[in-house]
Order: structure tokens, then C-alpha cells, then sequence
């Protein structure tokens, strides 16, 4: 009995988890807002003039990627690395920021921060990838069919499976 009840006991805590995780229904379209969202100019990102330090900090890390190639484990061991996978890029840009101290994997973000969308920054995370967006326009090494390594990306991507976490107050 005292099995049953333990295994009870694990499943509701392992569901109350789950339905504390918000889940992804529109994919991520990016519209330039002015004012509100960053420009997209020359593969280059442009905060808002009124956007807090730490997400124009944020976007100056994910400008300072542009270039780098996709490499597995990118951005982890190393913080100023050759190339970047995707939660090495996330992690890049929020150490950089001040958001977070050293780096952390994909699935780990699942419990990062606090649960839905953000005012400014968005972290978006299943297991096995995870991709971030920074007042509106998406930072991801995928999303194309392939692994091109960190880009801003102004197209639509899909969001089937991914939870939605951010940084408390942004």
C-alpha cells in the first residue's frame, strides 16, 4: 500500500509540473512593431530605443554570433567559442546580458526562469533544441532544416512541442 500511495504521491507531482509548463500554440512570426520590436537591417539586430539594458545587452551578444558556424557543444565549455550550438547560444546571449551566470544545456531550459511568453524576451525549449526571442525577432541556430548555426531569423517557425519560458521581468 505504502508503494501505491508513494507512486500516487510521484505521478500527481510529475502532472502538477507539467500543467505549470506553458505550451507554444503560434508559431513565432516576426513583425516589425517600431519602438516595440528590434529592427532587422544587414543581418544586424536594432533594439528599441525604449528597451530595457539588459535585452539591448542581449542583442549586441546575438550580434556579436552572426558569422559563427553551428558546433555541437558550441559556447559551453568555452564562453568565447568558435561556433555555437543552440542552447550555447541562448546562454550566450543571457550571460551576456547579466540574465544568468555560466551556461546551460536545452533541457535544462525547460525549468528556466519563469513559466509563458515574456514582455521582451521569450525562451523557447523542448527537448533536444531550445531558441530565444529577443524583443520579437528570433535568435536560433535551426528552424531552416538545418543547422546554419546563430542567426536572426525573421521567418515563421513552427512551435509543436516547445514550452515558452522567460527571464523574470523581461
Amino acid at each position: 500500500m505504502r508503494i501505491f500511495t508513494s507512486c500516487l504521491i510521484a505521478l500527481a507531482c510529475f502532472s502538477l509540473n507539467s500543467c505549470f509548463q506553458v505550451k507554444a500554440k503560434e508559431p513565432v512570426v516576426y513583425r516589425f512593431d517600431p519602438g516595440r520590436t528590434a529592427l532587422l537591417k544587414d543581418g544586424f539586430a536594432y533594439a528599441p530605443k525604449k528597451a530595457p539594458h539588459r535585452v539591448i545587452a542581449a542583442i549586441a551578444a546575438g550580434n556579436r554570433l552572426q558569422g559563427k558556424p553551428y558546433k555541437w557543444g558550441g559556447g559551453h565549455r568555452i564562453e568565447n567559442d568558435t561556433g555555437y550550438d543552440c542552447s550555447g547560444t541562448v546562454s550566450y546571449v543571457l550571460r551576456e546580458a547579466g540574465i544568468i551566470k555560466g551556461s546551460l544545456a536545452s533541457k535544462a531550459f525547460l525549468h528556466y526562469g519563469r513559466r509563458g511568453e515574456g514582455k521582451w524576451i521569450t525562451i523557447y525549449s523542448r527537448n533536444g533544441h531550445v531558441f530565444i526571442t529577443i524583443a520579437g525577432l528570433r535568435l536560433d541556430t535551426g528552424g531552416d532544416g538545418m543547422r546554419s548555426g546563430p542567426k536572426w531569423k525573421p521567418w515563421k517557425r513552427g512551435v509543436s512541442g516547445y514550452i515558452m519560458r522567460h527571464p523574470p521581468g523581461l
